[in-house]
């Protein structure tokens, strides 16, 4: 029974109404057991370890609720182009070629930077998903992950897909003690057929798992599902019965009004990717309008070949200011709310909000620390107004995840950085 303390730290717990306070964190194994002021010295005796964080703000790590980990190898490969022409003319192709070897590398390669820059809990969805499964375990990083399924080729191929998601999502749930969770995930309206998306939605029920998918990512896919099926594609979402199940879809760039209200009444959960979705040309999600009709949207980096980096301090931050920007307003989205879209509110989208994503006494020990010494976080006006418009990753100091440090002084600690560097190179030039 390992019991650490971290003390004299600026606590950011990201409970709602709760102040940044200086303070300590105690941990027990893998949870929080303390959070409060820092305890008399002879309370500190009972603890194994007492970690002195002066100068730091201890807060929980990031959970970045969409990407593709292992498309990092195609980072830089095709650079601006709109969505429709940069998949099917660049991406897809180079994706057809990859194998086991590939996704391996190009999941190691993004897990080492999501450590490195605070990402503690990370959805993906993907293909070969036994080698991300294998590189989290390592990693000792968190997850929820699902083989994703584009619906195109012969009947037989998609069963295939259907098949291998749903064995995929049985064999491992609850993996790497309880790191591990699962998802279904057809690709999207424009890619699965709505027959193809029933089936998704039916054995996801029958697992008792959620359910995630891409939706209303451009204006041309949403014409697209009204040309093809009549309707825009939430109503037709809806109508299929995705929203009845725990649902996530990753984008929604593209709403009305209407669609909102839809959003909102059935507590969809959304994962604005905001850096993939400038730097595609998708468009702005509108994310006020959302959080106004009492929807919670987390944040997503989406994959490396979209971003060009998984760098959620960074989605934070363009969250806080290009909503900002397009409407005119700069209390559009507030830095602590555009800090709880990349902690607790990631922690909701995900469905593990009992287990992560504030500091709270039972909760899972997934924090990090980030130093404040730097003269860009001088003088400490605000301390979530510093981590949100001044910060950067390279400030994130330790990482911790089930209460093991997988990152300290900036040092990976489960992963070899020259070796993934090594092997993402080599897998690349294996495709070329």
């Amino acid at each position: 029974m390992m019991k650490q303390i971290f003390i004299h730290a600026t606590i950011i717990t990201m409970v709602e109404g709760q102040q940044p306070f200086s303070g300590a964190l105690g941990i027990e194994n893998d949870r929080i057991t303390y959070v409060g002021p820092v305890p008399t010295a002879k309370e500190l005796d009972a603890y194994d370890q007492v970690i002195d964080c002066q100068g730091k703000a201890i807060l929980p790590g990031f959970v970045n609720t969409h990407g593709h980990a292992a498309m990092s190898l195609l980072r830089g490969y095709a650079d601006d182009l709109p969505l429709k022409k940069w998949l099917e003319e660049k991406i897809w192709p180079l994706e057809a070629k990859f194998t086991s070897e590939q996704v391996r590398a190009g999941t190691a390669l993004s897990v080492l930077e999501m450590i490195q820059s605070g990402t503690t809990c990370f959805l993906d969805m993907y293909d070969h998903m036994d080698q991300v499964g294998q590189v989290v375990t390592e990693a000792g990083i968190r997850a929820r992950l699902c083989r994703g399924a584009i619906g195109f080729g012969s009947e037989e191929l998609r069963q295939s897909k259907l098949n291998e998601a749903a064995q995929f999502a049985k064999d491992w749930h609850g993996a790497a003690d309880g790191r591990i969770t699962t998802m279904m995930a057809p690709h999207s309206p424009y890619t699965c057929s709505p027959e193809y998306i029933r089936q998704f939605i039916e054995k996801a029920a029958e697992l008792g798992l959620p359910i995630h998918t891409h939706m209303s990512e451009t204006a041309a896919e949403v014409q697209q599902n009204v040309d093809e099926y009549g309707v825009r594609p939430v109503e037709h979402l809806r109508r299929l019965g995705f929203f009845d199940l725990p649902s996530l879809v990753a984008h929604a760039v593209h709403l009305t009004d209407e669609e909102i209200d839809i959003l909102a009444e059935y507590d969809v959960k959304v994962a604005h990717n905001p850096g993939s979705n400038l730097k595609l040309g998708s468009g702005i999600a509108p994310i006020p309008k959302m959080l106004k009709k009492g929807l919670r949207p987390a944040l997503a980096t989406d994959g490396a070949a979209s971003n060009n980096n998984l760098d959620m301090l960074e989605e934070i931050q363009l969250a806080a200011l290009i909503h900002k920007g397009v409407n005119q307003d700069p209390e559009a989205v507030p830095a602590y709310v555009a800090l709880s879209m990349g902690t607790l509110y990631g922690a909701e989208a995900l469905f593990l909000d009992k287990e992560i994503g504030s500091l709270e006494v039972g909760k899972k020990a997934d924090f990090i620390t980030i130093d404040l010494s730097g003269a860009h976080m001088c003088p400490l006006h605000d301390v979530v107004s510093h981590l949100v418009y001044s910060a950067s990753r390279g400030d994130i100091q330790d990482v911790y995840v089930d209460g093991k440090a997988i990152m300290r002084n900036r040092e990976c600690l489960t992963l070899d950085e020259e070796k993934i560097r090594y092997d993402a190179i080599k897998a690349f030039e294996a495709i070329q």
